[in-house]
């Protein structure tokens, strides 16, 4: 997941075999869980306040954490 200021915004698809690691699956169970439906509102409410970072410019404090594509 990626966050500005806390809010999720987008994400980066696994390779499958993560589905199935112990340690991954230990450590995505002690994080928030969110589903298409949350990331669709959070995305939606960043980009009425014109700050989604993959659409609009908006100067960051750490712009290197942005995903490439």
């Amino acid at each position: 997941m990626y966050y500005i200021n806390g809010i999720p915004y987008t994400f980066d698809d696994v390779d499958d075999s993560f589905y199935f690691d112990p340690e991954i699956i230990d450590w995505a169970n002690e994080n928030t869980r969110y589903d298409l439906d949350d990331l669709y509102k959070w995305s939606d409410y960043l980009v009425m306040e014109e700050c989604h970072p993959l659409i609009f410019d908006l100067e960051l404090d750490n712009p290197e954490l942005l995903p490439i594509d």
